[in-house]
C-alpha cells in the first residue's frame, strides 16, 4: 500500500491527546502531501460497514501467536469489568467471571514516557482525531495540529480516555498504525492495542470502567 510521507513522519511519534481541534489552517494544508499520494478512503457513516472498509486500508502486520487475543485464567481482587494493564509483560486483560481475564497484545511507554495508577474510562472515540499535544509541537513544529482519524491515523481505529477523579490524565487506550510494534515500549505513553483488538475491547466496556495500569 502506497501511504503519504507524512504519515511516515507521524506513526511513532503520537501523543495521545485526541481530543477535537479547530480546523487545519491553510498554511499546515498546504504542507500536507498531495491526495494523490494517499489511499482513496470512503467516506462511510459510524458503523460495521465503516469498520470494515477502514481496516482493509490500515497498516497490517503478521500477527505473532504469542499476540494473540484469547482467555487465560487470572487471579486478581479487582472485580469483573475491571481492565488491567500489565506494562512490564506487555499484555493489558479484562477481567471475566470465574478467574478468568480476556487477556490482548499491547505496546506501552517508553521508560520514562509511560504512565501507572488507576483511573477510568471517561469517553470512548470511534476513528477519533489525532491532536499532537502541545510539548510535542515544541518539539516539531512541522506537524499538523490536527490529524483526522481514519485507516492512517496513529490513534486507529478507537479510544479509550483515562480520568482520575474526573480530570484528564492525557493518556489513552487507543488503535495504532504500527501493529509490528505491538508487544514493545514504543508508544509516547499511551497504550496501543491492534485494531481489531481495540475494537473488540470497546465493544466491552462501558464508561466508567475502571483501569488498572501496572
Amino acid at each position: 500500500m502506497r501511504r503519504a510521507p507524512l504519515v511516515f513522519l507521524l506513526i511513532g511519534l503520537a501523543g495521545c491527546n485526541g481530543q477535537t481541534a479547530q480546523p487545519m489552517p491553510p498554511t499546515q494544508l498546504a504542507a500536507l502531501p498531495p491526495a494523490e499520494a494517499t489511499p482513496a478512503i470512503p467516506a462511510l457513516p459510524p458503523g460495521p460497514e465503516r469498520d470494515a472498509a477502514w481496516l482493509k486500508l490500515a497498516p497490517q502486520a503478521k500477527r505473532d501467536p504469542a499476540h494473540a487475543r484469547t482467555t487465560v485464567d487470572f487471579a486478581t481482587k479487582e472485580p469483573v469489568g475491571t481492565v488491567i494493564v500489565d506494562a512490564g509483560e506487555r499484555h493489558l486483560y479484562l477481567v471475566q467471571p470465574g478467574g478468568k481475564a480476556l487477556r490482548y497484545p499491547v505496546s506501552v511507554g517508553k521508560a520514562g514516557a509511560s504512565w501507572t495508577g488507576r483511573a477510568e474510562i471517561d469517553r470512548k472515540l470511534e476513528w477519533p482525531d489525532w491532536n499532537p499535544p502541545p510539548e510535542m509541537i515544541g518539539r516539531r513544529p512541522d506537524l499538523p495540529p490536527r490529524m483526522e482519524g481514519g485507516p492512517l491515523s496513529p490513534i486507529g481505529a478507537r479510544a479509550l480516555y483515562l480520568a482520575q477523579n474526573r480530570k484528564d490524565t492525557l493518556f489513552r487506550i487507543h488503535g495504532t498504525n504500527e501493529p509490528e510494534l505491538i508487544g514493545q515500549a514504543v508508544s509516547s505513553g499511551c497504550i496501543r492495542m491492534l485494531n481489531e483488538d481495540v475494537i473488540d475491547l470497546y465493544d466491552r466496556v462501558p464508561v466508567g470502567t475502571k483501569v488498572v495500569v501496572r
